[in-house]
């Protein structure tokens, strides 16, 4: 076998390989490594070259690696997370949570949470900065253990065993009903009376459909015909009539204008754990456990702080 010098790798190219392999697109991939279509191509082409592999199949309408090719990217994700690792290594010495940090926060907390989170954060964490994403639970987590991303905002627990986290706050789910619906004018409510036909729930994937679905006491597979896509879905399916769900605490805010149209009532004892969570091989743990410790001690309104564990509990898939 023919040497091959390491000098003629780059990890350019293979972070550029990796977006490729990432978005299945050399047009997506150059743009989210702001680089020129042809120049991301020609890079990719040299490193094929190099290494004597076709690494991509290609055609107008497909791109995907080829059988070698996924071998190599896959060793050239742990290149990249090992240079990354080595980088973030060195911050940790200098101070606590400095340059960009990316994260994600699970769609049924970002648009309620966020707005005000980062103006503490601007306040606190000065030469931080932010990139922010938001989307389900589990393919957050996925891009999270991938590298893609350095934190995520998540209903605990999660259940990786590459995977750290740290309590935040318990937020308290309401009961959201039609004003003219029967149970929005009941004084107490149960969690055994939302189970019955006129619960609504978002489509599989949102860890609130499960949590819903468990606080309920109904199997995790319940078939319903009215799916919501999203929290804000869900929560004018419920202004329209449609019936009632389970809505976080902090979804509530600025809904002044729906007071005619919906009834909330408080439900003892049914609440979900958010944290934050990162890499177990990352080296900011402790930056990560402090940040989590700032944001306890700046619990929105209506929540509750959560003391951290003791130990973390790594639970398997």
């Amino acid at each position: 076998m023919s040497y091959i010098p390491l000098s003629g790798l780059s990890l350019r190219d293979i972070e550029y390989v990796v977006a490729v392999d990432d978005l299945r697109n050399f047009s997506r991939a150059a743009e989210r490594c702001g680089v020129s279509q042809g120049g991301l191509s020609e890079q990719v082409r040299k490193l094929e070259t190099l290494l004597g592999v076709v690494l991509f199949e290609r055609t107008r309408r497909h791109v995907a690696p080829t059988p070698q090719g996924a071998r190599l990217i896959a060793l050239g994700r742990e290149v990249i997370a090992a240079a990354r690792a080595m980088i973030e290594a060195a911050r940790v010495q200098a101070g606590p949570l400095e340059g960009m940090l990316r994260i994600g926060v699970i769609a049924t907390l970002g648009p309620y949470y966020v707005p005000s989170l980062l103006p503490l954060l601007r306040h606190a964490y000065p030469q931080l900065r932010l990139q922010l994403t938001d989307s389900q639970t589990l393919p957050m987590l996925r891009m999270l253990r991938h590298d893609e991303l350095d934190l995520v905002f998540a209903a605990l627990p999660v259940s990786h065993e590459a995977l750290h986290y740290a309590p935040i706050f318990e937020e308290p789910f309401v009961a959201a009903f039609p004003a003219s619906h029967p149970l929005a004018h009941r004084q107490t409510l149960a969690m055994g009376d939302l189970d019955g036909p006129d619960l609504l729930l978002l489509e599989e994937g949102h860890c609130l459909r499960d949590q819903a679905l468990a606080l309920c006491g109904m199997p995790a597979h319940h078939d319903r015909q009215r799916l919501a896509t999203s929290l804000e879905m869900l929560w004018h399916m419920i202004g329209a009539g449609e019936g009632y769900s389970l809505i976080p605490r902090l979804a509530l805010h600025h809904r002044g204008e729906w007071e005619d149209l919906i009834t909330t009532t408080p439900l003892a004892d049914a609440q979900r754990t958010i944290g934050l969570v990162w890499r177990a091989s990352d080296p900011r743990e402790d930056a990560f456990r402090a940040f989590a410790r700032f944001l306890r001690e700046n619990t929105p309104d209506g929540c509750r702080p959560v003391a951290d564990y003791p130990t973390i509990t790594d639970a398997r898939e």
